[in-house]
């Protein structure tokens, strides 16, 4: 019979205090680039009319995507019943929770008139899909916080895979929101289709996975209490099918916009014009953040060694903001079809391809959104018991001695 898992917060050292000033550096960098942009205007950012989501929107999306994927290990504990996932769901629980606050963090201080939020808060057009995220995102930081809090409390047991199942199906749905504010744009060539919603449920499954494996391995290495190889190897190999699905999804995609006629130009555009779009899809997306992980994370493995799925996480998370980028950016770059077959050109630039140069305040604001992430996951393993004091093999699986024998 395997014994009841026991948890422990984490000690403060100098290593502690020396993560907290870096992290610490960095959102007051990003504090200060919100103040210099709101003082002076966007006009200071590399932003313009026709790129009016620059990079703050691709580091807040990323965020936010990835904040459903961190709650995968959770979800697979409580709703899949699989055991050696279930000692882990605290932290993956509170690593969704702080992704998703350092996104909206971002991008409510991109919008130039924060305050403009209380309006968004209080009056819904429930036609807008902007209004239909905030519920969304709402709900999900409720719902997740509600599933910590059950999975830290005594007599609670009952309530945790009821709350398990409604955090996978809230999640799912947040996703799909985040993903059809771009799909259900159709004044956008780059945009307009409906798989945008199960491509960003992939993408969250597979950057989630990485930001949560990378979280859990380096708090582990920093305070000795290593996960095991196998339990590493295993959530690597199962974000290598979710980096798969991601490459499947927008192979569709682009195949899907290639063949049909209103979207050729943007496909081209994208794919073969030979610009920083172009290389970032080839390059940064497919190459770095599809291909070499599948290679790291399927090849014949002989050692114990996860170095290879800590590797793959990294070139999976580059990736996705080069994906991103892609989108987000590229998909503005290219010039609005006002009069399909018809050339259209004007003083005001219709029909020229817009250009973008992120800004170092843009940069700075986005790295301070990454920041806040990771300092509220600090803080609340220094404050509450969230990771096992055993993450070894033997420890998390109850079947590990089984399969060794």
């Amino acid at each position: 019979m395997a014994l009841p898992i026991a948890y422990s917060s984490i000690n403060s050292g100098k290593g502690f205090y020396a993560t907290l000033a870096l992290l610490a550096g960095f959102i007051a960098a990003g504090a200060a680039a919100f103040l210099y942009v709101e003082h002076h205007g966007h006009v200071v950012t590399g932003m313009t009319n026709q790129i009016v989501w620059g990079l703050p929107h691709v580091f807040a999306i990323f965020l936010i995507v990835a904040a459903s994927g961190a709650l995968n290990v959770a979800s697979i504990g409580s709703v899949f019943n699989k055991k050696a996932y279930k000692p882990l769901s605290r932290i993956s629980g509170v690593l969704a929770l702080a992704l998703l606050a350092g996104g909206l963090a971002v991008l409510l201080l991109d919008l130039g008139r924060p305050d403009r939020m209380i309006v968004a808060i209080t009056t819904y057009n429930f036609k807008s899909i902007f209004a239909w995220n905030i519920i969304l995102y709402s709900g999900f930081m409720a719902i997740v916080g509600a599933y910590v809090y059950m999975q830290m409390a005594k007599g609670m047991e009952k309530y945790k895979r009821p709350l398990g199942i409604l955090a996978f199906i809230w999640r799912l749905a947040l996703t799909t929101g985040t993903g059809s504010i771009f799909g259900w744009l159709v004044a956008r060539q780059g945009y307009d289709a409906a798989i945008m919603a199960p491509l960003f449920i992939a993408m969250s499954l597979s950057f989630g996975m990485a930001a949560f494996i990378l979280v859990v391995k380096y708090t582990g290495k920093a305070t000795g209490n290593l996960l095991g190889s196998k339990m590493t190897w295993r959530m690597g190999r199962l974000m290598g099918i979710m980096a798969a699905a991601v490459l499947y999804f927008t192979t569709v995609r682009n195949l899907g916009n290639l063949y049909a006629a209103e979207h050729a130009g943007v496909e081209e555009f994208i794919l073969f014009s030979g610009n920083i779009f172009t290389k970032l899809f080839w390059f940064g997306q497919i190459l770095i953040g599809g291909v070499l992980p599948l290679v790291l994370l399927f090849a014949p493995n002989k050692g114990e060694s996860s170095s290879r799925v800590t590797l793959a996480s990294v070139l999976i998370i580059i990736g996705g903001f080069a994906q991103l980028y892609v989108i987000i950016v590229g998909g503005q770059a290219y010039p609005l079809v006002m009069f399909p077959g018809m050339e259209v050109s004007s003083s005001f630039q219709d029909g020229v391809v817009a250009s973008y140069m992120p800004s170092i305040y843009e940069a700075a604001l986005g790295l301070g959104g990454v920041a806040i992430s990771l300092l509220i996951v600090v803080f609340a393993m220094m404050a509450f018991k969230l990771l096992p004091r055993d993450m070894s093999d033997a420890a998390l699986d109850p079947h590990h001695a089984v399969k060794a024998k």
